[in-house]
């Protein structure tokens, strides 16, 4: 907030200059790029958005959507998604210009270009049931939506940027029906009403293009909570089509987190305002399936399920938007170059995203019991958990080999692993600092002293990065990541359990309807297109009792048809199972019919359980206390 008279300097002065147009070379004196989105005049579920970039002295400039926008790790390509591209000269008349792939055009006689005009169609609506997830169409949370009553403007799908002027100033006008109700956390400027008071036009400043991709908004029939977490201004905008949930009902559960979440960061530098965009999908054919966070630096856009009961969606607020919470440490405050001077058409990525997702996911777990908001136990089936998922993903790859060509295969399809081995790389660290140090040293302590060296403004080297943390640490910390995460050699994790006194034993434990204590109990037929049961369905007592036996298929749920095209939206409901539900699971058993229509009950697992150690050592107590409790 405190170049807020600034922004405001730089605004009258815009007005006053009136119709002066400067020309683009000289930054400093350049009036901020203009750029506007009309979302009074959408077409066709298109909405149509109006550059205007002051006057070129280049005779032909390029003007890019972004093919990769960070923090998502795959190709989203904003620019397929751009219909009726034109650039208009003085006198309304359009401009040669060549489309050189899917986000890049080129203009020529750019001296005589006075604004380019194009419509935008959103990313929601053409999602199918893979949610974004596979690269071919932007993952939910950074898309874009486009409907009468919300719209989900993530800005990098709607305003584009120019070669040369990534740096330049920005102004954005929003135009929207007075009705709406209007967030964003990007500096607003101005607001004008229409001459009949229907249409609200609301104007924004940002410093950068960088700017205007760092700031979402949300637009629409929202229901909206301001409130404060120690010196942190918290606006959770909630959009739920069939008003389920409220931004009141979840009021407690995200100042509850969050409090914890301060308490827990200590003394790191934090932000005065973070905005939590939250949309709920109602699971229509047209409606968001890819459920998750995109985290950028003072806020996060979250896609969830509608039909989540108050306590599953608690619990799902506070697993992902923890998460992305923790990411004002890095990659906000410890990053490296690739993030600092990021290229949204020709991106290099950093070798430590065990860092940047994993450390950060590690944070999210840890923070709960060391905060006393789960207990023990619960923390450590979460690891475990993580454990068994890591288990399905490539052991032997190296993390920062898949970390710098992430985009790539077999590099991409092991990106999940981030959130799995990721975290558990920063729980060994954890326990590594906490034995080595007695105590007085922590994975947490390590990104604060990284943040103090390096911070928001500078960049630390790639390359470099293992050796400064060895140099910082221990020998010990230094000879894991280069054994561990540079290296090839899976991690036994066995090993740092027993530092903090933990051991596995078998014991009964309960599970979800899709899990054993393995991991996931269904497999594909991709030639056959059909989802049927593992053999973990054996060790799921629920499935076990119905009498469901290996190799059975799964034809209809609930009425349903289970597909390999639906298969995530439709597991990912049964996720959310609970006992006393009544189901009805169609199964095909070798071309007979077997009908399983029931209530739920608690489905339970034999897996290993992490355990305290009865005959731990006191070294061992010790560092299992400075670990869970500090």
């Amino acid at each position: 907030m405190k170049h807020i008279l600034s922004i405001f300097a730089v605004s009258t002065l815009l007005m006053a200059c009136g119709g002066s147009k400067s020309t683009v070379n000289d930054l400093a004196t350049a009036n901020p790029i203009s750029t506007s989105i009309n979302l009074s005049a959408v077409t066709n579920d298109k909405a149509p958005v109006v550059i205007n970039p002051g006057r070129f002295t280049e005779e032909k400039v390029t003007f890019r959507l972004p093919k990769v926008v960070q923090g998502t790790y795959s190709i989203s390509d904003f620019g397929k998604y751009i219909d009726d591209f034109k650039a208009l000269d003085y006198d309304g008349k359009e401009l040669t210009t060549t489309r050189v792939d899917d986000n890049t055009w080129t203009i020529e006689n750019a001296t005589k270009l006075d604004k380019i005009e194009y419509l935008v169609n959103d990313t929601f609506d053409q999602e199918g049931d893979t949610g974004g997830i596979g690269g071919e169409i932007p993952f939910s949370p950074s898309g874009t939506n486009i409907e009468p009553d919300n719209y989900v403007l993530n800005l990098h799908g709607f305003i584009g940027y120019f070669d040369s002027l990534k740096n330049a100033q920005y102004t954005l006008d929003v135009t929207a029906p007075a009705s709406f109700v209007r967030t964003s956390a990007l500096q607003n400027t101005n607001t004008a009403s229409s001459e009949d008071g229907t249409q609200l036009t609301t104007t924004y400043f940002a410093p950068r293009y960088f700017d205007i991709t760092d700031n979402p908004m949300m637009y629409g029939k929202l229901d909206v909570e301001e409130f404060m977490v120690g010196d942190i201004k918290i606006v959770l905008s909630v959009y739920s089509p069939n008003k389920v949930h409220t931004a009141e009902s979840m009021k407690e559960t995200v100042y509850k987190m969050m409090e914890a979440q301060k308490a827990y960061l200590g003394d790191v530098n934090s932000t005065p305002r973070y905005d939590i965009y939250l949309y709920l999908s109602d699971n229509s054919p047209e409606a968001p399936k890819g459920f998750g966070a995109l985290e950028h630096h003072t806020s996060t856009v979250v896609v969830l399920p509608e039909q989540s009961t108050k306590e599953q969606l608690a619990a799902s607020m506070i697993d992902v938007v923890a998460h992305e919470f923790f990411h004002i440490v890095t990659p906000l405050s410890v990053h490296s170059e690739d993030v600092h001077y990021f290229d949204y058409n020709q991106p290099t990525f950093s070798k430590h995203l065990w860092m940047y997702e994993g450390v950060t996911e590690y944070f999210a777990q840890h923070f709960q019991v060391y905060e006393g908001l789960v207990d023990p136990e619960t923390f450590y089936a979460t690891m475990n958990q993580k454990i068994s998922g890591s288990m399905r993903m490539d052991d032997t790859m190296s993390f920062t080999t898949m970390s710098e060509n992430v985009i790539n295969e077999p590099y991409a399809s092991n990106y999940y692993n981030v959130y799995q081995k990721g975290a558990l790389i920063g729980m060994c660290i954890d326990i590594l600092m906490r034995e080595e140090s007695n105590g007085n040293r922590s994975m947490l302590s390590l990104m604060k002293e990284l943040s103090a060296k390096y911070g928001k403004e500078k960049p630390f080297v790639d390359d470099n990065l293992i050796d400064e943390i060895t140099a910082m640490t221990y020998p010990s910390v230094g000879e894991f990541l280069n054994t561990h995460v540079v290296g090839t050699t899976p991690i036994d994790y066995e090993v740092f359990f027993k530092k903090a006194g933990l051991h596995y034993k078998d014991a009964k434990v309960e599970t979800t309807y899709i899990q054993d204590g393995n991991g996931f109990i269904f497999d594909g037929d991709r030639e056959k297109m059909v989802i049927f049961f593992s053999e973990g369905v054996k060790n799921n007592s629920f499935w076990a009792d119905q009498g469901v036996m290996p190799g059975d298929v799964i034809k209809t749920i609930n009425g349903e048809a289970l597909t390999m095209v639906n298969a995530q939206a439709m597991i990912g409901a049964m996720y959310q199972w609970q006992p006393g539900q009544e189901i009805n699971v169609l199964l095909d058993r070798d071309g007979k019919e077997v009908v399983v229509k029931t209530a739920l009950t608690q489905s339970y697992t034999t897996a290993k359980k992490l355990v305290e150690m009865e005959d731990a050592t006191p070294k061992q107590i010790e560092v299992r206390k400075a670990w869970l409790k500090g």
